[in-house]
């Protein structure tokens, strides 16, 4: 019996021993911080550990991909509610959302896309320039619930 060769790497990734990078949010000249694992250049699936700070709302936005957010610390807020550890939520592509930590403390949170990510903020829709535009910059800028109410 011949042995076959392998076809597929097995990936491990050792969360506590990887350091948090910051993602800029260039729309928001803010950043988030997460730890990435694995993503598949054939569909854009990406995973990795995202953390919102304490009091952080990704204000409102949608994205060209659907994705997934399984809670492990923390209690994430989005527009449908606050979820803690143990949630699983699925943001479905193309829904109007916002999420992020609720005040009290960080969430930690495994994110998983199922193409590649992609972001646009509500206020992008407005005429550039626009004092509507310029005014939802500045309020999306603030990512807390002042930012969504």
């Amino acid at each position: 019996m011949s042995s076959q060769p392998e076809q597929h790497e097995l990936e491990v990734f050792d969360s506590n021993s990887m350091d948090w990078l910051e993602l800029p949010i260039e729309q928001l000249g803010r950043s988030l911080t997460l730890k990435p694992f694995t993503s598949d250049p054939d569909t854009g699936m990406s995973c990795m550990l995202l953390r919102y700070d304490a009091g952080f709302i990704n204000p409102w936005h949608t994205h060209d991909c659907a994705h997934g957010m399984y809670v492990l610390s923390g209690t994430l807020r989005t527009h449908k509610g606050d979820f803690g550890p143990g949630s699983f939520v699925w943001f479905p592509e193309g829904m109007t959302m916002y999420h992020g930590a609720t005040e009290e403390s960080d969430c930690v949170i495994l994110f998983i896309t199922n193409k590649p990510f992609t972001i646009r903020y509500t206020f992008e829709n407005e005429e550039s320039g626009s004092d509507a535009e310029r005014r939802g910059r500045e309020r999306a800028c603030l990512c807390s619930m002042a930012s969504v109410t």
